[in-house]
C-alpha cells in the first residue's frame, strides 16, 4: 500500500453482510475548507446495514460504496482556508450525512466545520460511538421537541445507541423521563437518568403511562405500530417525533384526529452541537456506552451484531495503520 492508497471496506452491490469486503482504494485528498482525518475508530449504526441492504440512504449512494458516518481520528492534513483545525488535532464527527462519508476506511475527508474536537476524557472508540446517535438524540430532544424542565418525555428503545443519549439529554434539560427497554436494562437506564422504566416485553406502554408532553419514538410503526400507539399517551397538543420511518399519511391523519402533533426527523451534520456534546461528556454529564468492538476487516460481523438488535449502546469498528 502506497501513500496514495488506503484500506477500506467497500460494497459493489446491495445485500447481506457478506457484500462488505476489505479493499485497497485511493486515499482521498482534502479540497479547500476540508480536512483529511486518519480514522482510529468508526461507529456502526442501523442506517449502515439498512443502506447496505438497499434501504436506508441507499437511494443517495453510488458504487463502489464505503459505508459509515461515525468517525473519530486525527487530522492529517488541512485544505486551503481551514483555520479551525490543524494537523494533529483529535476530532470526531458525522460528515456528509446522508451522502456517503466513507467512514469504514483509514482516511476520510470532509468540511472542517462538520468536525469537532474529540472529548478529551474518552478514547477514540468511545468517541466514534457518539456522533450519529448523539446528534440524533440532541437534535430531536433540543432542536425539534424543545424539551423544557418538568415536561414528561417518553423514549422508546431507550437502551440503544440513540436512546441512551436521548435519556441523558432529556434528563439534563430537567424532563421527567420514561424509558422503554427490556427489564435487564432498567437499572442501567435509571443510572442514566430515567425516572420510570417500562418493560416492553411484558407491558404495552400505552397501558402504563399517560399525559406525556413529548414522545421520542426510535422504533417506528414497522414494529408493532409503535408510532401510532404513541399517539395514545400524548396530552392534547403533545408532540411525537417519529425518527426511524418518518410520518406516513395514516400516522399524520391519526395524529390530527387525536389532537396531537407529529413530525418526521433526519439527523444532520453539526460540528457546533458536537462541540457542546463533547463538553458535556468531559464534564461527566453524559456517558457513552460501547457494547462491542470489531476490527475493520470484520465489518460484516459488526453489521450482523447491530442488525440482531438488543444492543446496549453502540458497536464500533477499530482501525490500524
Amino acid at each position: 500500500m502506497s501513500e496514495h492508497t488506503m484500506q477500506a471496506v467497500t460494497i459493489t452491490q446491495f445485500g447481506g453482510p457478506q457484500v462488505l469486503t476489505l479493499q485497497e482504494v485511493a486515499r482521498p485528498e482534502p479540497l479547500p475548507t476540508e480536512v483529511l482525518v486518519r480514522v482510529h475508530a468508526a461507529g456502526v449504526n442501523p442506517v449502515d446495514f439498512k443502506t447496505r441492504e438497499g434501504q436506508g440512504m441507499a437511494g443517495l449512494q453510488s458504487f463502489p460504496l464505503i459505508l459509515g458516518w461515525d468517525v473519530s481520528g486525527v487530522v492529517e492534513e488541512v485544505g486551503f482556508g481551514v483555520t479551525t483545525l490543524a494537523p494533529g488535532d483529535e476530532v470526531y464527527g458525522m460528515p456528509w450525512f446522508p451522502r456517503a462519508a466513507g467512514g469504514y476506511a483509514q482516511y476520510v475527508t470532509a468540511p472542517a466545520r462538520q468536525w469537532a474536537r474529540k472529548p478529551a476524557t474518552v478514547d477514540h472508540v468511545h468517541a466514534a460511538a457518539v456522533p450519529l446517535a448523539a446528534l440524533t438524540a440532541w437534535q430531536t430532544v433540543v432542536d425539534t421537541a424543545h424539551i423544557q424542565p418538568g415536561q414528561r418525555v417518553l423514549i422508546t428503545a431507550a437502551a440503544g445507541g440513540v436512546g441512551h443519549f436521548a435519556v441523558q439529554f432529556a434528563r439534563h434539560l430537567g424532563a421527567h423521563v420514561i424509558a422503554t427497554a427490556s427489564a435487564a436494562r432498567h437499572p442501567w437506564l435509571k443510572e442514566l437518568g430515567a425516572d420510570e422504566t417500562i418493560d416492553y416485553t411484558t407491558t404495552r406502554f400505552e397501558d402504563a403511562v399517560t399525559d406525556v408532553d413529548v414522545v421520542i419514538d426510535l422504533v417506528g410503526d414497522a414494529h408493532d405500530h409503535t408510532s401510532t400507539r404513541s399517539l395514545k399517551v400524548l396530552r392534547p397538543g403533545g408532540l411525537l417525533v417519529a425518527v426511524p420511518a418518518g410520518v406516513s399519511p395514516e400516522l399524520a391523519q391519526a395524529a390530527d384526529t387525536a389532537g396531537v402533533r407529529v413530525t418526521p426527523y433526519l439527523v444532520e451534520p453539526d460540528g457546533a452541537a458536537l462541540a457542546t456534546i463533547a463538553d458535556l461528556i468531559d464534564a461527566g454529564e453524559i456517558t457513552v456506552e460501547v457494547e462491542e468492538t470489531f476490527p475493520l476487516e470484520q465489518a460484516g460481523a459488526a453489521h450482523a451484531r447491530v442488525q440482531a438488535g438488543r444492543t446496549r449502546g453502540k458497536v464500533v469498528l477499530t482501525l490500524t495503520h
